[in-house]
């Protein structure tokens, strides 16, 4: 290893540059194109030898580096990548790239060239001419479009342009005949063009994130296709033809906008379908309400409360982000529209079973107007659940609360409905709904959130069409497991069923669960299997295994019914005992005549599957929906042990404080959590430092010394802030308060308000005292030292924990996809970025270290990590664990023959010693 000092060009820097034989790392020291700059001058001829650069895109003397990169006519590898800086909140700075000189196409040995992270609006065309280039990356870009002429690189086999704008690809595409792999997602890609099917050596493509509605049937060209990602598209249709691809081991088509899928692909054990409305009637094509252009918008000062409608129409704006459309001649005459803008009261807004309020309550005045047209009202929304599983929908006061026909604009995180009379207006977020019309000559329901559920009814089933609904609710094995503090019980998703008729089902519907995981038709129970049926206000569960004709296949439990209110009644005396015992009707139960009444009222219902050993589960469940509906939180106001200015805030479920304070334990101090307090859906809460305690923020929410919040039920509210200056704490601790309040902040909150806790009208929740010590010097911050290690064995070589922290710095954001490689569990992975959230060099380190660790005694784990860095992509970082290996073995075998203990020595040692 050559070692090159820098000379008195750069006397502002004391580190060393290290050439190691023909690599050049300089992305991984501070200033490393300044210091590149200064090699050149000194070093050229040593430079011109260099065959792999790197170099750090986000420094300014980036620019002037490219000048003198043409001169290294060896190289072939050459890394420009930006995101080795971060902004406050985390995200990955681009570099500075923009383009490139034009003499960058001279490179005649170049095969290997990364652009990531920087700002290439389009591809400079000196790129196109490289003609021995093999790897190509480019994500985490602005290109908008590629030139014709990236036909010209023949010998590509891997191209990345994940991150990028990308509407349409050129056909020339089709061109890149030696191209394997190929990265696309997360792009604009409206459609692909037939070209594409050209891309006959390719095994793995990526067009997942885009906006693609269709396929060309052109992809069953593509012979070598192994995997084909296309999730999270518009996809409306597939072509058939894809099941002729020999070699297909994966086709991704979940969150899709799916409703039929060939019969061809569909019986493909590899093909991924979750999140489609397969099965879901057809819906009129999403897409925003355009404003009338004619008509402008009005923007309503922040304090203004009411404003005039004219027949000409108008379009407001709310300060708080509303907007109304009121159509030319909604109204005849000069009206005057009040608004108000309030919390949600959990006396008046009353959610059903598993919705969650995601807006406060709008109300437009005068109540019961009537408008000649409909007038069209936008609400903004906080993000809901994410995922197939639940849908946003605006619901209206008439009476009780009603679901409106509700349009989503996801990209404006709006939702709109239209309206001939005001009220009351929230969004809410509820389970997906599916429903049909059912005819007399039958059909079939699936469910979108799990197109395992289906409910078959037969022809004849009815004598008029009537509308059959449908939701489900999943809960995993680990939630159900926690909420009944045992693992005893496994259960499939809930089955929420109901009709528009009190009319039984003139033949039986079927009805297929799939089993709870874990659990198939080969290694089935029978004994331990209950079917559970619910009324629609959950007064109990009622076990209906013996009531039921239950059959089982290998993935699913399959069982009939004449309607989904379920009451089995075998004679007339058995049904009083049931309503008496379980839903106490026995007050108005007193005739045959009122039985049949409230036979009929019910018309919707609830299944469940669980598999367990208890011997009744109906307590159970009840008691698991009850704790799934019902929100208990606690408040944390935690300080951070190596900033202490720096305080958490965060609303936890009270079944996750104790683990989550046990994870934090280790980075923050603080007081206990606040007592259990019950929150209602929605409802809103509010943070705020008091006692003298400054709050030093620019931000909007930062008013009088406060800082001010919102909870929802999703519960994944957390906050830090910093709430202090030096000089708070230069000769003394600093302590105060944090309060929690519901609703409004309190003008004036009395001192004996920090003694009380919450009560049913009270306005605080809780009260949690802080101190915050004096700062620290920073040198009592002991930086974190890994052990020793010597990884490896004589015929593979060893690397040290240097030769790891070297490795570490070329690592980026993509060290889980490089640690799932290695062999560590996700779970492993996941705990690594969650305890070390705050830095990313730490989550690297920890990732390489604990791998280490598990395999320092392993024979051939050397060549296990650069086998684990090809498969990530990062081919550079495996060849520089090569040449260390090489050079360590050099080394060691040069060491061998000096202390005389070759193996030509040895044999010869041997030999005297036998005579």
């Amino acid at each position: 290893m050559a070692k090159l000092l820098l000379g008195e060009a750069d006397k502002d820097s004391t580190a060393e540059v290290y050439l190691a034989h023909n690599r050049l790392n300089l992305d991984v020291f501070p200033n490393g194109t300044r210091k590149f700059l200064v090699l050149c001058n000194t070093h050229r001829k040593e430079l011109q030898q260099v065959e792999f650069l790197r170099l750090n895109c986000n420094e300014e003397e980036i620019g002037p580096s490219l000048a003198f990169i043409p001169e290294l006519r060896r190289l072939k590898s050459l890394v420009l990548k930006g995101g080795h800086l971060r902004d406050e909140y985390g995200v990955c700075q681009h570099g500075l790239l923009s383009t490139l000189p034009v003499n960058f196409g001279h490179f005649q040995h170049l095969n290997h060239l990364d652009l990531s992270f920087n700002r290439f609006i389009s591809l400079p065309e000196c790129l196109t001419e490289l003609k021995e280039l093999t790897v190509l990356l480019l994500s985490h870009n602005q290109l908008a479009a590629l030139p014709n002429s990236i036909g010209k690189l023949v010998k590509l086999s891997f191209l990345s342009l994940m991150k990028n704008q990308l509407r349409m690809l050129p056909g020339s595409i089709g061109e890149l005949v030696a191209l394997k792999r190929a990265d696309l997602s997360e792009n604009k890609l409206e459609q692909l063009p037939d070209e594409v099917g050209k891309l006959s050596s390719c095994t793995w493509i990526d067009f997942s994130g885009n906006r693609l509605k269709t396929l060309p049937s052109t992809l069953a060209n593509m012979a070598s296709l192994g995997e084909l990602h296309l999730h999270s598209n518009q996809l409306v249709t597939v072509p058939a033809e894809l099941a002729n691809l020999p070699n297909l081991s994966r086709l991704d088509l979940q969150n899709n906008c799916l409703r039929s899928v060939p019969p061809e692909i569909l019986n493909f054990p590899f093909v991924h379908l979750k999140g489609n409305p397969i099965g879901e009637a057809e819906d009129p094509e999403e897409q925003d309400q355009d404003k009338p252009k004619e008509i402008a918008i009005r923007y309503l000062p922040s304090n203004a409360e009411s404003f005039t409608v004219t027949a000409e129409g108008c379009n407001v704006a709310l300060p708080c982000g509303i907007e109304i459309n009121f159509p030319p001649d909604a109204v005849s005459l000069v009206t005057v529209i009040s608004c108000n803008v309030i919390a949600p009261d959990p006396q008046q807004v009353k959610l059903e079973h598993h919705d969650f309020l995601l807006s406060p309550v709008l109300e437009l005045l005068p109540h019961g107007i009537q408008f000649k047209k409909e007038v069209v009202i936008w609400m903004p929304y906080i993000s809901s659940r994410s995922g197939h599983k639940r849908e946003v929908v605006m619901r209206t006061f008439n009476g009780s609360w009603n679901n409106l026909e509700t349009k989503v604009s996801k990209s404006r995180r709006m939702a709109s409905c239209s309206v001939l009379h005001f009220s009351w207006f929230i969004v809410i977020s509820r389970l997906k709904e599916n429903k049909c019309a059912v005819p007399t000559e039958g059909t079939r329901l699936f469910s979108s959130v799990d197109p395992n559920i289906k409910v078959i009814f037969p022809p004849g089933a009815v004598n008029e069409t009537r509308t059959v609904k449908m939701q489900v609710f999943p809960v995993t094995v680990e939630e159900l497991h926690e909420l009944t503090d045992g693992q005893h019980s496994l259960a499939s998703p809930l089955l929420c069923l109901s009709q528009n008729s009190t009319d039984d089902f003139l033949k039986p519907v079927t009805i297929q669960l799939p089993l709870p995981s874990g659990i198939s038709g080969f290694t089935l129970d029978r004994s331990k299997v209950h079917l559970l049926h619910g009324d629609p206000e959950v007064q109990d569960w009622v076990d209906i295994t013996n009531q039921v004709v239950l059959e089982f296949t290998h993935l699913y439990a399959i069982f009939e019914v004449h309607h989904f209110s379920w009451v089995s009644i075998h004679s007339m005396s058995d049904i009083a005992p049931y309503l008496k015992t379980t839903l106490d009707w026995s007050s108005i139960v007193e005739n045959v005549e009122d039985i049949l009444n409230l036979w009929h009222l019910c018309t919707s219902g609830r299944y469940w599957l669980w598999y367990t050993t208890k011997t009744y589960v109906g307590g159970i469940a009840k008691n698991v929906y009850e704790r799934l509906r019902r929100w208990q939180v606690s408040f944390l106001a935690l300080q951070r042990k190596r900033d202490p200015e720096q305080v958490l805030l965060q609303c936890l479920p009270k079944h996750k404080v104790e683990s989550v304070c046990k994870n934090l334990e280790k980075r923050y101090w603080g007081p206990e959590p606040s007592e259990i307090v019950e929150m209602f859906e929605g409802e809103q809460f509010f943070a705020g430092f008091e006692k003298g305690i400054e709050i030093v923020s620019d931000r909007p929410d930062c008013v009088g010394g406060r800082i001010s919040f919102t909870f929802y039920s999703h519960l994944k509210n957390i906050k830090e802030v910093y709430i202090s200056t030096l000089a708070d704490r230069k000769t003394q601790d600093v302590k105060g308060q944090v309060s929690f309040y519901r609703g409004s902040l309190p003008e004036n909150v009395p001192e004996e308000a920090a003694k009380k806790r919450k009560g049913p009208d009270s306005m605080w929740l809780a009260t949690l005292p802080i101190k915050l010590p004096r700062q620290r010097s920073k040198h009592q911050n002991e930086l974190r030292t890994y052990p020793p290690l010597n990884l490896g064995d004589e015929e593979t070589g060893y690397l040290t924990e240097a030769n790891l922290l070297s490795i570490a710095r070329r690592i980026g954001p993509e060290w889980q996809n490089i640690g799932i490689n290695l062999g560590l569990p996700y779970k492993e992975l996941e705990r690594i970025a969650y305890n070390n959230r705050d830095n990313l060099d730490k989550q690297i380190l920890e990732m390489l270290f604990t791998w280490a660790r598990c395999n320092a005694n392993v024979s051939g784990c050397i060549r296990h990590l650069v086998q684990a860095m090809k498969e990530s992509d990062r081919e550079d970082i495996a060849e520089e664990i090569d040449s260390i290996i090489e050079l360590g073995k050099k080394k060691y075998r040069e060491s061998i023959h000096r202390v005389g203990l070759s193996q030509e020595g040895s044999n010869k040692d041997s030999t005297i010693a036998t005579v």
